[in-house]
């Protein structure tokens, strides 16, 4: 929960990526470690520490930019 981990539809667990919020340009890194069903529209779901760094747990949702840092891929991230 308070890790910094994300969950992509298509990104290899274990992928590297910066989360820029568009808003208030606070930014964190977040470890690809999960799918899931995402709601339409949405990219990523943060976890709460993700989202808590971002400084956008009460609106639950941010327009943001992602810039992937590395490309996971190894059995023991799955």
């Amino acid at each position: 929960m308070n890790a910094m981990t994300a969950c992509h539809r298509t990104l290899p667990f274990g992928s590297l990526v910066r989360v820029v919020d568009l808003d208030n340009q606070r930014s964190v890194v977040v470890r690809i470690t999960d799918r899931g069903h995402l709601y339409e529209g949405r990219i990523l779901d943060l976890s709460y520490g993700a989202a808590r760094k971002l400084g956008i747990v009460k609106p639950g949702f941010a327009s943001v930019k992602l810039e992937v840092l590395s490309l996971g891929g190894s059995h023991r991230d799955q």
